[in-house]
């Protein structure tokens, strides 16, 4: 059995070394590696037959030098306080490096959300963000979709915020129905970004993504857009997972056909053209061009670390590969495109949902789908750049890059605010 590996501690490993990178001294660590402020908060929701069951959530509230906390809300029945913490940092530094006017913050409910009724769902979420209300607002934590939270849920949230403050606070969150201050490009922004990451990386090191081979574990929201993006980009999608399993097929899968077979049975092992089924485990160790871990945290480890064939890695998921394991890839020549890089999409698209609520405009999907990829380009850009003149390539990686290019850009924030 695979022994649990912390999250927060991973993220705090993570930090360290950025700050060390940076010259920057032990207190600017202290600073950096605990949470402005964690809200846990007990949710009692009326059930369909009766009886009352008590839920436990969390909202973290990372780092707000840069602008307001920002960030998803998950439902998951394993979700951890500190799972949560970690995904508050990681979002300030996704924000921080996309260029952005937010800081980090992260919420998650421990529920089986598959187990609940859809109004018992809509009494938790209303529940949840009820509790939450005194530390939301358009101007201080905007929250939005992440695992098994989705545009409905997020328009209960914003009505439950304007029932309870009394007004319309459209900007309160993101990933919202388009009839209600959404954006259509929202549902297929993170994918998308990913999709562009794998391209940007390829161009660098492969001469582009046309027949390359791409291999994608998880296929929620992310991994699904970014097989269909990349099956347009001219990529050949290989091989493609979900939680019940995986399907390969060396001459390419047609993720359409795929897409359809998951929507109508529920999981992509019921593709029969595929040339073999295989397992989660399994399909990160296949010998692809780009391999893109789209599911949960710690699946690359130390344990199958060298077992992985890919040239790329690019991270869908936040948090897919532990320390230790980026060592040893990172050693073998592999090159990974982190989390906070290329997994960006999706708030940059909330951004601009946001600024279209707050200004009460009007954008077309082709124009927000446009600015989502120059900020995605001149993002990767800036971090490639970075990494091959300012650092050791021989002993730092992208995601080294990276984290010293987004926390130094949070640590000067906090000295021009005296926070530091």
């Amino acid at each position: 059995m695979t022994s649990y590996i912390d999250p927060y501690e991973e993220a705090k490993k993570q930090l360290r070394s950025t700050v060390e990178l940076l010259g920057l001294g032990y207190d600017v660590y202290e600073a950096l590696a605990t949470p402005e402020r964690v809200i846990q908060v007990k949710i009692p929701v009326r059930m369909d037959d009766g009886s009352v069951k008590v839920f436990i959530g969390w909202r973290s509230q990372h780092n707000s030098a840069l602008g307001p906390y920002k960030g998803g809300i998950r439902y998951h029945p394993d979700v951890t306080m500190n799972e949560v913490i970690a995904l508050s940092m990681w979002m300030t530094w996704k924000c921080s490096l996309a260029g952005l006017p937010y800081g980090g913050g992260k919420g998650g409910v421990r529920v089986d959300p598959k187990r609940l009724s859809i109004r018992e769902l809509e009494r938790l979420s209303r529940g949840y963000f009820a509790a939450l209300a005194e530390y939301l607002g358009v101007d201080l934590d905007i929250p939005a979709p992440d695992v098994y939270t989705n545009p409905q849920v997020m328009a209960w949230y914003f009505d439950e915020f304007s029932r309870i403050k009394g007004g319309l606070y459209y900007g309160v969150v993101t990933g919202k129905p388009v009839e209600i201050g959404g954006l259509e490009a929202r549902i297929y922004s993170t994918g998308l970004g990913v999709a562009i990451s794998a391209r940007e990386a390829a161009k660098k090191l492969l001469g582009g993504i046309e027949g390359r081979t791409v291999a994608i574990q998880g296929f929620g929201n992310v991994g699904y857009y970014a097989a269909k993006f990349l099956e347009e980009m001219g990529a050949i999608v290989v091989a493609i997972s979900d939680s019940r399993g995986g399907i390969f097929n060396p001459r390419g899968l047609n993720v359409g056909e795929v897409i359809s077979v998951k929507e109508k049975t529920g999981t992509v092992v019921n593709y029969d053209k595929a040339e073999k089924k295989i397992t989660n485990e399994e399909i990160l160790e296949l010998k692809v061009d780009v391999l893109i871990p789209a599911a949960i945290e710690n699946v690359i480890t130390e344990a199958n670390a060298r077992n992985i064939k890919a040239k790329i890695i690019v991270e869908g998921a936040n948090g897919p590969t532990t320390v230790e394991a980026e060592r040893m890839l990172t050693e073998a020549g592999v090159i990974i495109a982190p989390d906070i890089l290329a997994n960006a999409g999706g708030v940059i698209m909330s951004h601009i949902e946001w600024v279209n609520n707050r200004i009460g405009g009007w954008i077309t999907e082709e124009e927000a789908r446009r600015k989502l990829e120059e900020k995605m380009i001149a993002s990767f850009n800036n971090t490639w750049n970075f990494w091959e003149s300012k650092l050791d390539k021989t002993r730092h990686n992208l995601r080294a890059a990276a984290y010293a290019v987004a926390v130094d850009r949070v640590v000067k924030a906090m000295k021009l605010r005296g926070q530091l």
